[in-house]
């Protein structure tokens, strides 16, 4: 499958213009390209209780589900001006679930798969009692 980077990084900041950050003024975007050739997008949203906002990646795999499901090949997250961004930790996690090892990640020093972004990852296979 071929990735259209540039695509998929405009995807995310026509995401990112919907974004309600009035607290931190820090809109966040993201594309995923999903393995069925669908572009699923996210923003981040807000909240008045700092701790409950919810990361533009949440907002992705949200629709990922809501849209018939499917694996992430390949992710852009931006900022207000199109720059870059890496996804924060918890965001981490739901790339590597809902795209594992080898989903790319558009990262501020070049395209990385998941396996580098997160090494040693825990996922769902780690839950299987032995």
């Amino acid at each position: 499958m071929t990735i259209d980077w540039d695509r998929l990084r405009a995807e995310a900041t026509a995401a990112m213009e919907k974004a309600y950050a009035p607290y931190s003024k820090f809109p966040v975007g993201v594309a995923g390209l999903v393995d069925d050739g669908r572009i699923v997008v996210g923003c981040n949203v807000e909240n008045a209780s700092y701790g409950l906002g919810l990361c533009a990646e949440c907002g992705m795999v949200s629709a990922l589900a809501a849209t018939g499901g499917g694996r992430l090949v390949a992710v852009a997250c931006v900022d207000r001006s199109g720059n870059r961004l890496m996804p924060c930790g918890r965001c981490r996690q739901l790339l590597w679930e809902f795209g594992g090892p080898d989903c790319l990640l558009d990262t501020v020093s070049g395209v990385k798969p998941m396996r580098e972004v997160l090494p040693d990852a825990f996922g769902p296979e780690d839950l299987v009692t032995r």
